[in-house]
């Protein structure tokens, strides 16, 4: 049974309890379903391989239909995300020890045209799209604020969430 990761656009520990969400999916006939971080992440199983897209809409619905409240979902499968980690794709970047690598992921693809490469902000840069993904570095600064979010939404739009490359992997192994 093909194994799942559902990252949800905008949830933290504030807007969305991690166990009325795990409810929400299980009641939606999703199997093996595991909350990570607090910070809408979850795994799950489901009985047959389907389309993300399929997928992306069936969590929003079960999400609505139990918690009455849903955010975009972004779901790919989890041996998709191993084989993103294990090609370590930012092993070629010589990168500074504060700097956190990120994974953007794109909801849908197909309607994102492709950007030249890279770009970037001090102290962050998008480098690469590899398929549906999109990796990108940047050193933590609190005065800058929230610059390199946005270069990806004006890059890329809003419908995408991104994570660290710690939490892909989390998510990945789940």
């Amino acid at each position: 049974m093909p194994r799942y990761v559902a990252m949800l656009r905008g949830v933290s520990p504030m807007n969305c309890s991690m166990s009325e969400l795990k409810r929400s999916l299980e009641a939606a006939g999703l199997a093996d379903v595991k909350t990570l971080l607090s910070s809408g992440n979850v795994a799950f199983t489901v009985a047959r391989t389907l389309p993300p897209a399929v997928l992306q809409k069936r969590v929003e619905k079960a999400m609505k239909d139990g918690m009455g409240r849903s955010f975009p979902a972004v779901v790919r499968l989890s041996t998709q995300l191993r084989q993103l980690i294990q090609s370590d794709p930012f092993a070629e970047l010589e990168l500074p020890t504060e700097a956190k690598r990120v994974v953007t992921f794109l909801r849908n693809p197909g309607a994102v045209s492709e950007v030249l490469l890279p770009i970037g902000v001090p102290d962050a840069y998008i480098f690469k799209r590899v398929g549906s993904e999109v990796l990108s570095v940047y050193v933590p600064d609190e005065k800058r604020g929230p610059a390199f979010m946005q270069l990806l939404e004006k890059t890329f739009g809003q419908d995408i969430t991104t994570r660290t490359w710690d939490t892909v992997t989390k998510c990945a192994a789940a």
